[in-house]
């Protein structure tokens, strides 16, 4: 997607105001009393949750104390947590080498469920994903970026397996590496969850490609992420 597309993007009614509420949620998030302790115990246990909302978007629901108790042999559970973990450490590279880190992440998530691991599914889209890189680097609102990446991982059925954990890592790790949340402490995947209808419906409408579809997903992105702020208020406020 061109850096002109990504512009008109913002043209699409209600999708400006939509990313700075947002935007206001998540600057409210950020000033918790918590997070300035250093925020570690918080940044845990939201990739905790992150994982177990993002294993449940793909069809493997459990509750959050069974897999925090390591009972949980789910390998779609194991891999969202195995993603969940590094996301810091890939974050620096994900900007530089964004096919090497969807590699990384498909490794990690779908390991024990399927064979073929790190490569991208046969049926097309090589050039939409090469694409990523001009996206990742366009003066567009990160939000925005990270919602363009995440659909266009959907649309594309990008990998084989759970193709929706990468897609939501590869958001997470947007934001990440761009700003918005640069400690990974927004749990995103939970907003989607808890909107798991629309999640699924803005999805398949941003694939058809059409301007209501685009501002369907857009809009859907940015209530996530305000969920994903009250969310974060939440846990800071349990520990």
């Amino acid at each position: 997607m061109t850096h002109d597309r990504l512009a008109q993007l913002l043209t699409l009614a209600d999708v400006t105001e939509a990313l700075d509420s947002a935007g206001a949620a998540v600057d409210k998030a950020f000033k918790h009393r918590a997070l300035r302790r250093g925020g570690g115990t918080v940044a845990a246990e939201v990739g905790l949750r992150s994982a177990v909302a993002s294993a449940a978007l793909e069809g493997s629901s459990y509750d959050l104390a069974d897999v925090r108790a390591g009972t949980i042999t789910d390998p779609v559970v194991q891999g969202a947590l195995r993603v969940s973990a590094e996301l810091d450490r890939l974050a620096p590279q994900w900007l530089k080498a964004p096919p090497q880190v969807l590699t990384r992440l498909h490794i990690l998530a779908a390991r024990g469920v399927v064979a073929d691991l790190g490569r991208p599914a046969p049926h097309g889209g090589a050039a939409r994903l090469l694409a990523l890189h001009d996206v990742l680097h366009s003066s567009a609102p990160a939000l925005l970026r990270a919602a363009v990446v995440h659909g266009e991982l959907l649309a594309l059925r990008a990998f084989e397996g759970p193709n929706g954990v990468v897609a939501r890592a590869a958001a997470r790790l947007t934001l990440i590496a761009v700003g918005l949340d640069p400690r990974g402490l927004l749990p995103v995947d939970l907003g989607h969850l808890s909107r798991e209808p629309e999640y699924v419906g803005a999805a398949g409408a941003y694939a058809t490609g059409t301007p209501d579809g685009l501002r369907s997903w857009l809009r859907h992105c940015g209530a996530a992420v305000e969920v994903a702020a009250d969310q974060l208020t939440a846990v800071c406020d349990a520990v």
